[in-house]
């Protein structure tokens, strides 16, 4: 870990007030050593990470990483908090922060030294010892592992792999939730154990980097597994690869712990036992109420299905998650597939027509036809590959749903059954209902009790073949001329849209766009709109609805950025600073870049927004601009119909919101320049981002 972290990437006295202060702090340490490129890429890449899960740990310690372009080498930056620093710990503030900054393509060997700083985390001598630190050569000297700290050599394990975790117990307690219980643990029935063995435990740990908080998670859980007296293994699947468990281990255990936040991989191995199925943080946290928690199910014999399906988006179990929110996760992930092919298609079919003009496409092909020197030749080009990536958009979206539903299995009758929307011009909505038919049939399947001898020609020939067959006949004799008639219906409707009823469905659109800035009612938006030109010639209606959807999705950012300039003095520092990011991420069409100023102050941010949002799309519709792109913000205006008066409305929503936050900011009072002046600037807030789902820009978290 020697080229990981030097003293130059510590700070003793880290003087920040706020997560995102911190962050800013220690990436501007990052990036003076050369190891972030891009500073604002970065911290937008964190802040995304942030979004999805806190990163406060209880003991006062603050975590945020993430995986970025904008890195060149895995790096850890430390700072030390005098005051404390919020990052959402149930215990309180953080003292000691570890910004963790992974490249997007990092190797498993730098991957794994920075998953063993996770798991030292856990362990109190470690962290003590950063909180003696009296210079910043000694800190990092300590969290490299060149030098022990107090308490024994568990405390600073130099060499530790990811994957080990062998620190005596009372060295390693990561708080007093592992001992609390453990008296209780240890009068839990048993279950089906042998004589006098221990209760024998397998868990699964996985975080959505994979960086910190699985290896954390995994660390807890054998600490409280020592203190308990069971025997616990833990597979991490984390960002450096995984090892499985060996099946033998699997069979002699007696439960199941499945800590996670991200789908379990191979999560079949484990049917028929007891199983807690909970979040990564909980094993973190509370690791030894897990372990009461299964050792009870074992005693009183509830275990799982003994054939689960496995699935990629699904978590079986969660608590609280009924089948609207599962079949959300579903849709969603059809959708996050099917976007990059709507914007690649879009863009080039968009450039196609402003080289060529709107008669390329009547084009002929360019196979038969293509002449270097000539404009049009090239526009003819970039439009017919768009219309090639256009035709993939309906069986890439029924084929992932599929997959979302059913994993691998699902995607050959998904992708038919898209296919088969497009050849009976069923469209968006018969890709919808094909990818579920799809993922339901697939599921059917794998529930039936097959013999051990076909079970391997299952997934190749019988279940493809089965579920193919199915849809097919179902989307072709059933149900395709149902949904064909209402995919029409829904673009007849959207052509006949004119006055005053365009310009109502453009206020509606501006009021989702922003309520909740890349959540699920943003989201629900953004798709109508590109259903609506997911098509090869999309109507003057469907372009319409999209140019709304985007403008008002730049207002939020724009605005904030426009209010820090004009009324800094009613935002704290911090704000000050995000402001100038969201000048860039407004105009990019990147709504996220409004996330922290509505965290801070959901009740002014998010209903000002939503005002300006709506003023927007009304505008917006009302101007008839059209936009065959579904992303690029002011990128794209050259593409735009009636791009002046886009370029108005867009002005006339950012001016409404800017206006509304000054004054509603301006009612409560004046903020400190050097910080937030009260608690309300800083606690965080769940209303803005998410409604939780982080936008993956659709902006990707590893």
């Amino acid at each position: 870990m020697s080229d990981t972290i030097t003293a130059d990437l510590v700070d003793l006295d880290l003087s920040a007030d706020t997560k995102e202060a911190a962050a800013r702090a220690l990436a501007e340490r990052m990036a003076a050593q050369g190891r972030v490129t891009d500073l604002e890429g970065f911290l937008a890449d964190v802040a995304a990470r942030e979004a999805q899960m806190p990163t406060g740990l209880d003991g006062g310690i603050g975590i945020p990483h993430c995986r970025s372009a904008h890195v060149t080498e895995p790096t850890l930056a430390f700072g030390r908090s005098a005051a404390g620093i919020d990052f959402g710990a149930p215990d309180g503030p953080a003292d000691l922060v570890f910004l963790i900054a992974a490249p997007a393509g990092a190797d498993d060997a730098h991957l794994t030294l920075l998953s063993a700083l996770a798991r030292r985390l856990m362990n109190t001598g470690f962290t003590d010892a950063l909180r003696a630190a009296t210079d910043a050569e000694h800190a990092a000297a300590l969290i490299r592992g060149e030098e022990t700290a107090p308490g024994g050599p568990e405390a600073a394990p130099g060499d530790t792999g990811a994957d080990e975790g062998e620190a005596d117990s009372e060295d390693t307690a990561p708080d007093d939730s592992v001992a609390a219980p453990a008296a209780a643990s240890a009068g839990a029935a048993t279950g089906p154990t042998d004589g006098d063995r221990p209760f024998r435990i397998v868990a699964v740990t996985s975080c959505p980097t994979g960086i910190a908080h699985t290896y954390m998670a995994a660390e807890s859980l054998e600490n409280a597994g020592r203190e308990a007296g069971v025997e616990i293994v833990v597979e991490t699947q984390g960002s450096a690869g995984f090892t499985r468990l060996d099946p033998a281990v699997i069979a002699a255990a007696d439960g199941v712990i499945l800590a996670h936040d991200v789908p379990v991989r191979d999560k079949q191995r484990f049917a028929g036992k007891p199983t807690v199925d909970t979040g990564v943080k909980a094993a973190v946290n509370r690791p030894a109420a897990l372990i009461t928690e299964v050792r009870d199910k074992a005693a009183r014999g509830e275990t799982t299905e003994a054939a689960p399906v496995s699935t990629p988006v699904e978590r079986a179990g969660a608590d609280g998650e009924g089948y609207g929110t599962l079949l959300r996760r579903w849709l969603m992930s059809g959708v996050s597939y099917m976007v990059p092919f709507v914007a690649a298609g879009g863009l080039l079919i968009a450039l196609g027509f402003a080289i060529g003009g709107y008669e390329i496409n009547e084009a002929p092909s360019v196979m038969d036809h293509f002449v270097w020197t000539q404009a049009d030749s090239w526009g003819a080009l970039l439009f017919q590959i768009g219309g090639v990536a256009f035709g993939f958009l309906v069986p890439v979206l029924a084929g992932y749903i599929a997959y979302g539903m059913a994993d691998r299995p699902g995607l050959v009758p998904g992708f038919v059954g898209g296919a088969i929307s497009l050849t009976i011009n069923a469209g968006f909505l018969g890709g919808l209902a094909a990818g579920l038919i799809a993922g339901g049939v697939v599921l059917a399947i794998q529930k039936v009790n097959i013999p051990a001898a076909l079970r391997g020609i299952m997934p190749v020939v019988v279940i493809p073949l089965i579920s193919s067959a199915v849809v097919g006949f179902l989307m072709f004799v059933v149900i395709g001329k149902p949904i064909a008639e209402a995919q029409k219906g829904m673009t007849d409707w959207l052509a006949g849209l004119t006055g005053a009823n365009a310009v109502l469905l453009g206020a509606l659109l501006g009021l989702m766009m922003c309520f909740d800035l890349g959540g699920p009612v943003n989201k629900v938006a953004y798709t109508f709109a590109t259903a609506g030109i997911a098509v090869a010639d999309p109507g003057d209606s469907a372009m319409k609805v999209m140019a709304a959807v985007m403008a008002a999705g730049m207002v939020p950012p724009l605005a904030m950025a426009l209010a820090t300039t004009v009324r800094g003095r009613l935002f704290n520092r911090a704000e000050r600073e995000n402001g100038k990011a969201a000048w860039v991420l407004g105009a990019s069409f990147i709504s996220e870049g409004a996330i922290p100023f509505a965290a801070a102050d959901p009740l002014r941010v998010i209903p000002a927004s939503m005002a300006g949002g709506a003023v927007t799309g009304a505008l917006s519709m009302a101007s008839g601009a059209t936009l065959r792109a579904p992303h690029g913000g002011i990128f794209v205006v050259p593409l735009i119909g009636n791009p002046l008066l886009y370029l108005v409305a867009i002005a006339a929503g950012v001016g409404v919101t800017t206006a509304l936050v000054i004054v509603l900011k301006g009612l409560r009072g004046t903020t400190d320049p050097a910080g937030p002046a009260t608690g309300e600037d800083t606690a965080p807030a769940p209303a803005a981002g998410g409604a939780g789902t982080s936008k993956e820009t659709v902006a990707a978290q590893p």
